[in-house]
């Protein structure tokens, strides 16, 4: 018993439940980093995180890519997915399209790579004087690309960031899509064909729904990587973009802590952070329920 139990549970509460209410206390003290001495001061760092125009700014942000990011990410891996495993010849054996394995392996290759190393490669992809992607939209006339900093521009900082974590994450999803697909019986397609189902009816009416689980866990894994972002947003705008335009919470709280010594201060924004990230995956958790989760569990059982 002591065994099996009782040392897990101190490991838990050791490494788990402890530091997260040191967390809370921090962030109500004035605790510099650097110091043993703090004075406690109540919720006041979470007022001032109230009125900080930029903390604000960067919730904004997050909660921008919270929004594009899993729902786009989750969209094409789910499409690609479709189409490697279902999406095949309407007659004859269900299998995915001629080449499939090569589709998986490719698009899996972008999560293969660490995400700074990515994040370093596509700054340089955007890089307005020597970049590889003004160079080809040069190249074929566009010359209004010519030194365009892709960046550096309010418009563009923030969909360009996107599209590198979008671009980074499909290929883990989609084989975590394709492991759900292969998990569900041929013969259901089968009598799908023989009732006359296209393939877009077939996917949205069979796949969909018997895969919501996994769609619901991948949304909540992808949007805590959105709420985050630092690595891929660090690596390519380090300075948060033309007017904070990319910056995050967790690049905030870096710049706070470590930059200004005010760990207190910086530790209210980490709670903060944490806080909304419970708050979106029980967002998400409560979408599901409403849309249907709730009527799928009661016919599995």
């Amino acid at each position: 018993m002591a065994v099996f139990l009782g040392l897990p549970l101190v490991i838990f509460l050791l490494f788990v439940v402890w530091p997260v209410l040191q967390a809370l206390y921090y962030s109500m003290t004035d605790w510099s980093g650097f110091s043993a001495s703090m004075n406690f001061t109540g919720l006041d760092n979470y007022r001032k995180l109230a009125q900080d125009d930029i903390f604000l700014h960067a919730v904004r942000n997050n909660i921008e890519l919270a929004i594009v990011v899993p729902l786009v990410t989750i969209v094409a891996a789910l499409a690609i997915a479709i189409v490697v495993t279902v999406g095949g010849p309407s007659n004859g054996t269900i299998r995915g399209i001629r080449g499939a394995g090569a589709y998986r392996v490719v698009s899996f290759f972008p999560y293969a790579v660490p995400a700074i190393v990515i994040g370093l490669i596509w700054a340089q992809v955007y890089d307005p004087a020597a970049g590889l992607l003004n160079g080809v939209l040069t190249k074929s006339g566009l010359s209004g690309f010519k030194d365009f900093a892709w960046l550096g521009e309010v418009k563009t900082a923030m969909p360009a960031s996107m599209f590198v974590m979008i671009w980074a994450s499909i290929g883990f999803y989609t084989v975590l899509f394709v492991a759900a697909i292969k998990g569900i019986p041929a013969e259901i397609y089968e009598s799908a064909r023989l009732d006359g189902a296209g393939r877009f009816r077939t996917s949205w009416s069979i796949t969909v729904p018997l895969i919501r689980d996994n769609v619901q866990t991948a949304y909540i894994y992808i949007g805590i990587l959105a709420l985050d972002a630092f690595v891929y947003m660090q690596a390519m705008n380090s300075g948060g973009g033309p007017n904070n335009t990319t910056l995050t919470m967790s690049q905030y709280l870096l710049t706070t802590a470590f930059k200004k010594g005010q760990f207190g201060y910086a530790t209210a924004m980490g709670v903060t952070l944490a806080v909304i990230t419970l708050a979106f995956a029980v967002l998400v958790f409560l979408i599901n329920y409403l849309t249907g989760g709730r009527d799928e569990r009661r016919v599995r059982r």
